[in-house]
């Protein structure tokens, strides 16, 4: 019992890392392999606003509008202004090119993406029909308050730009 006592005293003096490791059976912290916790927010679902940082996604959280995703529902159509960008928290959706009746599905979007992202590099027009697949839900955010964020945190701009 004596020699245990001593060997506590040793390890919480901090003079002997062999000691620490006598008394608990495993090494030091610090000679462990530190694991980094990803960059993440588990109250969000959409990978584009998990990886911003607070700040960010409080900034930006205050434009966000919960949405419910039906199937079926229109989120943008092709030649016509986009009002808001989409952040896919569940579900899927289908971007579609819609040519001389014929429709070619060119992606499919789901929590990791967006649905208008594009038009902030682009312009406001959209090129594609975007129409849900899966049910589910977004966020949503009117194209002229996150144009608006975007310039005052341009890190919202820098993760929406590796997006696309």
């Amino acid at each position: 019992m004596t020699d245990h006592v001593s060997t506590v005293r040793e390890a919480l003096d901090g003079s002997s890392d062999a000691a620490l490791t006598k008394v608990s059976g495993k090494q030091p912290m610090l000679d462990r392999p530190v694991k980094m916790r990803p960059r993440t927010r588990s109250f969000v679902k959409n990978a584009i606003l998990a990886s911003l940082s607070l700040q960010d996604l409080a900034a930006i959280g205050e434009f966000l509008e919960p949405i419910v995703l039906k199937e079926r529902m229109i989120l943008q159509e092709p030649k016509k202004h986009l009002d808001h960008v989409y952040f896919i928290e569940s579900g899927l959706v289908s971007l579609r090119i819609v040519a001389a009746e014929s429709i070619l599905e060119s992606a499919v979007i789901g929590h990791w993406g967006a649905v208008g992202a594009s038009l902030l590099v682009v312009g406001h027009i959209s090129t594609h029909q975007s129409v849900v697949l899966f049910p589910g839900s977004a966020h949503r955010i009117r194209v002229e308050d996150l144009r608006r964020v975007t310039k005052e945190r341009p890190e919202i701009r820098e993760h929406l730009f590796r997006y696309v």
